[in-house]
């Protein structure tokens, strides 16, 4: 039946769930020391097989390290190394990188136009100096504009959403709006024009085709 997850996925979830409850309750830091895989079994009461099959997971997204003849530690984790993983078996076709692009363009309109009315004047002041910097790179500058919109937006999972497409669009290519763009988009804000807000976002994807 579709929605149920095999029984094998409910143990590795839950093993997995375990060790992350087990690194929150110990207050454990990058470079702090785990427990040996049969430590773990004992203290979690689980297959020595879902702990090693856990941690080789954990590994392959950057969480964790092991060191031969030291064992296992936390590192600091790198949301970049999971990011360019995935992006090497989902990203290989043009189709996939247009559908990521359309998400993060709806993603980044819609907090622009929600972030409307919550933006202040020193939060304006912030994105005129953000613009007005010509040492910043176009990479950095749209990370920085939108990183404040969403920021104002009180929505942590979105912002983390965004945060994550964004990153992929590293690992493929790097577009960006218009310079006269994020401008034009808080010319919009001083004006106080919400209604403008979308046709210009259309004019960036206009510009794509």
């Amino acid at each position: 039946m579709a929605g149920i997850v095999p029984p094998k996925q409910k143990v590795y979830q839950a093993v997995l769930k375990e060790i992350r409850t087990y690194i929150e309750e110990h207050h454990l830091q990058p470079g702090d020391k785990l427990p040996s895989e049969r430590e773990l079994a004992e203290k979690l009461d689980a297959g020595r097989s879902s702990i090693r099959e856990a941690l080789r997971a954990m590994e392959l997204l950057g969480l964790i390290e092991t060191r031969r003849g030291e064992g296992t530690f936390l590192t600091t984790y790198q949301p970049y190394q999971s990011v360019e993983l995935l992006s090497s078996f989902i990203l290989k076709n043009d189709g996939v990188k247009e559908e990521l692009f359309m998400t993060r363009f709806i993603l980044e309109k819609e907090a622009a136009k929600i972030a409307f009315d919550k933006l202040n004047e020193q939060d304006i002041g912030i994105l005129q100096v953000l613009l007005e910097d010509d040492s910043i790179q176009a990479e950095e500058r749209h990370m920085d504009f939108f990183g404040l919109l969403f920021s104002k937006i009180n929505n942590t999972l979105l912002e983390k959403i965004w945060g994550l497409i964004e990153a992929f669009s590293l690992t493929t290519h790097r577009f960006y709006y218009k310079n006269t763009f994020y401008h034009e988009l808080l010319h919009l804000y001083e004006k106080k024009d919400f209604d403008q807000i979308e046709d210009l976002f259309q004019e960036q994807v206009a510009n794509l085709y």
